[in-house]
């Protein structure tokens, strides 16, 4: 019966690319909606979503609408008569979308929701020291993130994982969870539940320019959490005062020693091969960094030939 069962499946990044993979395999997916092309780069050259390329190489329809609410697009969608909507990835869609397919529409996404709602949930995880995050497919309605929940998985979030490495993991876990779903939607198996909002949730608000910097007053332990929540992208980032310079220095992965000294936040302690940023109560200990206008390097390997000076300030 499920390979009777027509799906459209919505999503732009890589991490939906392995969710439409495994659907791919059971269902009959009768089409791909995602972004326009859009140029990327120095060179602004015109990219294709992860989606596309994907669409592309297995033979798949590819529909590409500039508005979701024109009624050419409405009308292209309706055409293909499909029973559900699979949405990973990708924007807020209007009712005149979603409330098409007889079994609904149906999105992924990468928190324990209620929490952590919104476009960036990853990152604010690993950020906000949490030590469980998950995966959940849910109905959508009106509002975004806030439909009846259809299923979850949890996982482990390791001190150590970056977002780049809870992406990958929620990317696999999520995929199954979407191929369960479907299955279970097909098999009249499941059981909703309501989302309830409560004082205590947390907000997965989109990164911009403000909530990547560092700030050096607060402790070593939050700096670490925020370095790995944004790393590789898009980084947390800071400015070094250096012999009359600013620098945009972006820190990928580092190491804190907690312990009490006498400098201000932000100064520094030189030594070998590493230095010292010193924190509220203790120091952060940059691994990996992008100094302006050089390539990201290991600290070692930057201090071969970039010299900081005992006035440098992280700031």
């Amino acid at each position: 019966m499920s390979k009777k069962i027509k799906i459209i499946f919505f999503g732009t990044p890589d991490f939906a690319v392995e969710s439409l993979n495994i659907l791919k395999k059971q269902f009959n997916v009768q089409a791909v909606v995602t972004s326009e092309d859009k140029p990327a780069g120095r060179g602004l050259k015109i990219k294709e979503s992860s989606i596309k390329i994907y669409a592309k190489e297995n033979n798949l329809k590819i529909i590409q609408p500039s508005n979701l609410k024109c009624s050419s697009f409405i009308d292209e969608i309706k055409l293909l008569k499909c029973d559900l909507f699979v949405v990973v990835a990708f924007r807020m869609l209007p009712k005149s979308v979603w409330a098409i397919p007889k079994l609904g529409t149906i999105n992924l996404h990468a928190s324990l929701l209620p929490d952590y709602r919104g476009a960036a949930p990853i990152n604010w995880a690993i950020i906000n020291g949490e030590k469980i995050t998950g995966v959940s497919t849910f109905f959508i309605n009106e509002n975004i993130d806030t439909g009846d929940i259809i299923d979850q998985r949890t996982i482990q979030i390791d001190i150590s994982d970056s977002y780049g490495d809870l992406y990958y993991k929620l990317k696999k876990i999520g995929a199954d969870l979407v191929y369960d779903t479907v299955n279970n939607i097909i098999e009249n198996k499941i059981n909703l539940k309501p989302q309830i909002n409560t004082a205590k949730l947390n907000s997965a608000n989109k990164l911009n320019k403000e909530n990547c910097r560092i700030d050096w007053s607060m402790n070593a332990s939050k700096i670490y959490n925020k370095i790995r929540g944004l790393s590789p992208y898009p980084g947390a980032n800071c400015f070094l005062d250096h012999k009359n310079e600013s620098l945009k220095i972006i820190i990928y992965s580092s190491k804190i020693e907690i312990e009490s000294h006498q400098l201000n936040s932000g100064e520094i302690i030189i030594e070998r091969k590493q230095i010292k940023i010193a924190t509220n109560d203790g120091f952060l200990i940059p691994k990996e960094i992008k100094v302006q206008g050089k390539k990201r390097m290991n600290i070692s390997d930057l201090m071969n030939g970039f010299k900081f000076d005992v006035s440098s300030k992280f700031i």
